[in-house]
């Protein structure tokens, strides 16, 4: 059987695919459900279902002609092989078309469209087969649960409400306020026993993000020291690449939240965004969209959207608050950016 050689991202992605976050792909994106995807931000041949990120293998011209006449492959991470794609399909990777219709953008100062610009000219799709459960042997894999286990495991919690919460920084007193408060209002509104799936991104992220391991350490503090209570919280990994593709992403990771079992979610200022690349002190998409598009986007009806609540540390109070723009002085905003520089300057933060 011919092989070819994927890259880290794509076994990330072989990950999401043979875990079922993605439903109904059954492996990479042939041609008519990649049109789907880039165009409708749906997929619709099995019902009418949210998925606006495309989910794609890049090969070169070498590995095209090498797998002319072929029905299946074999694919190899580091010498290993990982899996099998069947029935496969190759189509013309037309990469401005893709970006510009992802990222609503084109620059190639964006890092993940500057790795598109980078990847074979062809899209190979097909069945995927996965030879072993996918494991990254990096002291982290006990977090990585599927779908099935996440669902299995809010079961023996008795769950009877899940609010998930996604993030690529570490947990700051801003994000915890917001957590706990959803737990008071989810209270209030006559549930028992809500918990909360902090689900942290475990894929791929930017050089300036900070890394994985770093997080989880972190996450397991707040944890630890009760700012997030460990009985009512499910701490799993995501496996997914960030993308950075603003309102189109985050409904990529409400869905994959939604799969797992969640009914609630948490929108942040400005998910899956990022400074503008060519334009300084600029958003690249603007902070309120993400929100506004996730509360009217198809296929998501399984899930109740609970929109960012603008929360900053009180000077007076001394601890974090929710905003309030009649005491406006009172107030420092902690971002996810100056979490990161307080880090790498050794500062602590208020």
């Amino acid at each position: 059987m011919v092989s070819i050689d994927i890259s880290e991202i794509d076994l990330q992605w072989i990950q999401v695919l043979s875990e079922g976050w993605a439903p109904p792909l059954k492996g990479f994106m042939r041609e008519r459900e990649y049109l789907q995807c880039l165009n409708f931000g749906l997929l619709v041949d099995e019902g009418v279902q949210n998925h606006t990120i495309p989910i794609v293998l890049a090969i070169t011209d070498e590995d095209k002609k090498r797998l002319n006449g072929e029905t299946k492959v074999a694919l190899k991470y580091q010498d290993n092989f990982v899996a099998i794609l069947e029935y496969i399909e190759i189509y013309e990777h037309r990469k401005e078309e893709r970006v510009a219709a992802v990222f609503k953008t084109t620059t190639t100062g964006h890092p993940y469209i500057k790795m598109i610009a980078q990847m074979g000219d062809w899209l190979l799709g097909g069945d995927l087969h996965v030879i072993d459960r996918i494991q990254w042997n990096d002291g982290l894999d006990c977090y990585r649960l599927t779908p099935k286990e996440i669902q299995q495991r809010l079961k023996q919690m008795k769950a009877d409400a899940v609010f998930a919460f996604q993030l690529r920084n570490p947990i700051h007193n801003g994000h915890a306020l917001l957590m706990q408060d959803t737990r008071r209002q989810l209270l209030a509104n006559g549930y028992c026993n809500p918990v909360l799936l902090l689900h942290p991104l475990g894929g791929w992220t930017k050089s300036d993000d900070v890394p994985l391991n770093v997080r989880i350490s972190q996450h397991k503090a707040v944890l630890d020291e009760g700012v997030l209570d460990p009985k009512t919280t499910l701490m799993a990994i995501f496996p997914s690449p960030m993308t950075y593709a603003g309102p189109r992403e985050v409904q990529w990771h409400a869905k994959a939240r939604q799969v797992a079992g969640a009914n609630f979610y948490i929108v942040g200022r400005d998910p899956a965004g990022l400074p503008h690349p060519d334009i300084p002190g600029e958003d690249l998409y603007e902070p309120t969209h993400g929100t506004k598009v996730l509360q009217m986007a198809p296929g998501l009806n399984d899930i109740e959207i609970i929109p960012f609540r603008v929360a900053a540390y009180n000077k007076q109070l001394k601890r974090m608050t929710f905003y309030d723009p009649n005491n406006h002085s009172d107030f420092e905003f902690i971002s996810g950016t100056k979490m990161r520089n307080f880090a790498k300057q050794g500062q602590t933060p208020p």
